[in-house]
């Protein structure tokens, strides 16, 4: 049984939603940000990455940051850019991008339900990282980025959703950057439809972190922050609930994390070659176009302007463990780190990472300029991810890259 519940939700006035609407504060730099709200001073940039408002070179986590956000998102309030609803409502929202649908309900999920394993994570978070979420949410008093929740289908959700599209015009209907179509309605409880969601997500098992690992993690710690300084909460506090979008495994679609690679730690061609063959196949690629794989524990490599298929041998891998046996972890285990040296992809500076989003030429493109190495990586999919939570395991770093991103801005939540 699972408690997600309505909320009464900061949101644009309809005219102003695609301005406002904004790519999550994480997939950008301080720069490109600046760039994107030229001309635009409503984008929910102006919140989730405040410095852009403040003299360049200011430090990121400094308390004039975090104070501007609030100021910033108190001023889309002020001047009627953002209005609250005044009753607890549920919003539909859908993204179509390259011809798929996904279909999520927006909602508040509680931080007990983080803390006791019924919403289930894959991922380690650093602290530097839940520090700055924690900062902004709690100087902001509001979840400002909603979690990626992912859930195993339901017959029974699916066809309040399908009823309510089907009988109720969208509040927003606009296309964002990467040609995203995207959609809202609001739901609110005329004949009871809040309430049949409400019971309908009772009967989820479980919810599944599939993207905001560092916002969840962060929004729970202020809430628990919260009970701290409110000794007599009685758990129905917003402050006990967080922002958050869930939707159907079987709609969502995970894109290849690829991998770049500074060096080839001091060995030549020919050697890395003879090391690299002892755990895996290698082949030449025909045709002049970057390699895809195409098959689980098959990768692409790019060395010295040529496209290699790299194949795991059998038994250089548990295939019963849901870790070991994803492909990022062979990589891994068996390449990058006994040949090239790199113990820890998170830390390492000779290693970076490229979503499925830039394309596979991206990684011809870094080799011809700070890069000597690449692989092309086969995605993970809904149910290692799945498997690997239910186990209670983690993934290894830049394991999945969802798209298309949930965007900013159409959705607040106060605590």
């Amino acid at each position: 049984m699972s408690n997600f519940k309505p909320f009464k939700a900061v949101r644009p006035l309809p005219a102003y939603a695609e301005r406002v609407a904004a790519l999550p504060y994480d997939v950008m730099t301080s720069d490109e940000a600046r760039k994107i709200v030229i001309d635009n001073p409503h984008s929910f940039l102006h919140v989730d990455k405040a410095e852009i408002d403040l003299p360049l070179g200011t430090d990121l986590y400094s308390e004039e940051v975090y104070a501007k956000a609030a100021e910033n998102l108190k001023d889309l309030e002020t001047y009627e850019i953002m209005k609250q609803d005044r009753f607890d409502c549920y919003y539909i929202y859908e993204q179509t991008w390259q011809g798929r649908t996904q279909t999520g309900v927006v909602g508040c999920a509680s931080i007990d339900e983080y803390i006791n394993g019924k919403i289930k994570k894959h991922e380690l978070t650093r602290a530097d990282k839940e520090a700055d979420r924690i900062h902004h949410v709690d100087t902001c008093n509001a979840n400002t980025g909603p979690i990626f929740l992912t859930y195993k289908g339901s017959d029974e959700i699916n066809k309040l959703i399908d009823i309510y599209e089907k009988t109720n015009m969208p509040v927003y209907d606009f296309t964002s950057t990467g040609d995203v179509h995207n959609r809202v309605w609001v739901v609110n409880n005329d004949q009871g439809v809040c309430d049949k969601f409400r019971a309908a997500f009772e009967s989820i098992d479980a919810f599944y972190i599939a993207d905001g690992h560092h916002r969840c993690a962060s929004a729970v710690k202020v809430g628990q922050k919260r009970r701290e300084e409110n000794p007599g909460y009685t758990g129905d506090e917003e402050f006990n609930f967080f922002l958050a979008i869930a939707f159907p495994k079987e709609q969502l679609r995970i894109l290849d994390y690829n991998r770049v690679i500074k060096d080839l730690n001091g060995l030549s061609k020919e050697d890395f070659l003879k090391a690299v063959n002892e755990k895996f196949v290698i082949e030449t690629t025909t045709g002049l176009e970057p390699y895809a794989p195409e098959t689980r524990h098959s990768f692409g490599m790019f060395l010295c302007g040529k496209w290699y298929k790299l194949t795991a041998k059998d038994g250089t891998f548990d295939e019963e463990d849901p870790v070991k046996s994803l492909d990022v972890s062979i990589l891994q285990d068996n390449l990058i780190s006994p040949i090239l040296g790199i113990d820890d992809p998170r830390t390492d500076k000779r290693i970076d990472f490229v979503g499925g989003i830039r394309g596979i030429s991206e990684l011809e493109r870094r080799c011809s300029e700070d890069m000597e190495l690449a692989f092309s990586m086969f995605p993970t999919s809904l149910d290692e991810l799945i498997k690997i939570a239910d186990a209670g395991a983690l993934m290894p770093p830049k394991s999945t890259w969802f798209e298309p991103k949930l965007l900013s801005g159409l959705f607040i939540h106060k605590l």
